[in-house]
């Protein structure tokens, strides 16, 4: 397979150096040697690399699941029969109460160096399609025993001694198959929410409501942006995962921990939970993330969630009626998107989803089987959020009862009811053809948008002064951008899909400022969409 990619990459560079496209070895990226303010301060736009297209590519995944953070109703054989609770709380206690701590260590080690195999992964690469994985974690899996000081898990520290060397070396087996990974704090001191899925069965969600608890919150993302330099080349960092809604100081905590990583990598995503709110979200990460802040700050993203199996009101629906409201979901980012100049870039993805109603749902499927229904429900999910969202990853993966049915991604994935993007399911001989199409037609592409530009403008405000150049200089930006996430640079080539947040990462890196800035992004964006267009996606 890598032999294959790597021949299919050698031929396009071949042509392209044939051509004199940006790329080849005559030519700095991205940066034609006629372009207006090509040498200007500021200016740093490079051909995007292997991390770029982990991080910006469309995340088509899956959550690992019950590994790092055990839930009792996924994985009940982790828990001595007898045990109370159903949190990673209460399973650690359970076996340590059973059998002690040094053994209990060695089970728990045990269970995460065999959690995923070779075969899994293979299996999330050539059948899933998989792309990333969102990866729920807990403070007590991070080193040291700071991290676990004056909590709960403190008497169960050393059960965890190894838990971050076997996530990083998690990760490291992911990207060997170009698999990236989005570290979630999903269970956080005190809990983000008061459900089990927070560490503990409290019921309660005390992050918001303690001094030490936001602290120690800051901490563990301080820790994960500095790892995340010593080359784990993770997608991003989630801050917390299910927000309760409403909490208390959130958004000054976002505050606080967005600070904090960007003062030490401004280059990680970092993911904020909507706290089921998805347009407050949204106006407050428009309000975080322009063209040129204070200080360096990291890209900001919105992880939505979505079920249709809890509510009062979604039991009172008919699969069909859940179908057609997955067509209606994400329209709180209407009007928020094109313009980071104007407005900011707001960029969501759906963290969270399943392919699961509730059993009378299933019955009011009419004519159609119970099968037929979930097809629907799930496609209808897939085109909607690769549509509108910059990812999404299906809960769950790991789990006792596997295939997992309507919670399973390995189920619905080998069903064909959650299917990956068109780009992902192209051979490699499909996808030169495509690239070389793309480079054969780049001239006349740029030539046809340029032309199509200015004469809008000039009938549009004939009188008016433009700098167009700066539109042509963003075209071939955007285009030679969506070209190399598509060839790939030592990963799976992709599409843009987190485009909000890569339009503003080129915009800032352009180093142009002033009113006609804009140019630069709408070519940027112009020159995205022909690249699609040329190669049929």
């Amino acid at each position: 397979m890598k032999g294959i990619l790597q021949k299919a990459r050698d031929e396009v560079r071949s042509i392209a150096q044939r051509n004199g496209y940006p790329g080849s070895p005559s030519h700095s990226p991205h940066r034609p040697s006629n372009a207006p303010d090509a040498g200007r301060q500021g200016y740093n736009i490079r051909d995007p690399t292997a991390l770029d297209i982990i991080r910006y590519r469309y995340h088509h995944g899956t959550n690992l699941g019950s590994v790092y953070v055990i839930e009792r109703w996924l994985q009940p054989s982790r828990f001595p029969e007898g045990a109370e609770g159903s949190s990673e709380l209460a399973a650690v206690k359970a076996w340590v109460d059973e059998i002690g701590l040094e053994a209990t260590q060695r089970k728990y080690e045990d269970y995460w160096a065999s959690a995923v195999s070779d075969e899994d992964i293979e299996w999330l690469v050539n059948e899933a399609k998989c792309t990333t994985i969102r990866l729920p974690i807990g403070y007590f899996d991070l080193p040291g025993r700071n991290f676990t000081k004056g909590t709960p898990f403190e008497p169960y520290a050393q059960v965890y001694n190894a838990a971050w060397q076997n996530i990083r070396i998690l990760i490291a087996r992911l990207r060997m198959y170009s698999i990236g990974v989005l570290l979630d704090l999903h269970a956080l001191p005190g809990g983000g929410n008061g459900a089990e899925h927070s560490g503990t069965n409290s019921g309660k969600a005390e992050l918001w409501t303690s001094t030490q608890n936001r602290a120690l919150g800051v901490k563990c993302c301080e820790f994960l942006a500095r790892d995340a330099q010593t080359g784990s080349d993770i997608a991003g960092i989630q801050l917390v995962n299910e927000a309760e809604w409403d909490a208390p100081g959130m958004y000054e905590w976002y505050d606080e921990c967005i600070a904090a990583i960007s003062a030490i990598d401004p280059t990680v995503p970092v993911i904020i939970s909507d706290g089921w709110n998805l347009e407050k979200a949204v106006n407050y990460t428009l309000s975080k993330s322009s063209v040129y802040p204070d200080k360096p700050t990291a890209p900001l993203v919105i992880d939505t969630h979505y079920y249709w199996a809890f509510t009062d009101e979604d039991k009172k629906k008919t699969s069909q009626e859940v179908t057609q409201e997955v067509t209606t979901r994400l329209q709180q980012l209407d009007g928020k998107e094109g313009s980071v100049l104007e407005r900011g870039a707001c960029q969501v993805i759906v963290g969270e989803y399943s392919c699961v109603l509730v059993e009378d749902a299933w019955k009011k499927c009419n004519d159609s089987t119970k099968e037929e229904c979930v097809m629907k429900f799930g496609l209808a999910q897939s085109k909607k959020y690769q549509e509108r969202a910059g990812g999404s990853f299906f809960w769950t993966w790991k789990m006792d009862w596997m295939d997992g049915g309507e919670w399973g991604f390995k189920a619905q994935s080998d069903a064909g009811n959650i299917v990956p993007p068109k780009h992902a399911t192209l051979s490699q001989p499909a996808r030169v053809k495509m690239l070389q199409r793309a480079i054969r037609q780049r001239d006349n592409r740029k030539h046809g948008a340029l032309k199509q530009h200015v004469e809008y403008w000039s009938r549009a405000d004939p009188s008016g002064t433009y700098e167009h150049e700066k539109y042509e200089q963003g075209w071939q930006v955007g285009y030679q951008d969506a070209l190399a996430f598509f060839e790939g640079r030592a990963t799976q080539g992709d599409i843009i899909g987190m485009q909000e947040v890569w339009v503003l990462k080129r915009v800032k890196e352009s180093g142009y400022s002033g009113g006609f800035t804009w140019l630069f992004e709408q070519g940027v964006r112009r020159g995205i969409d022909d690249f699609y267009s040329t190669v049929g996606l």
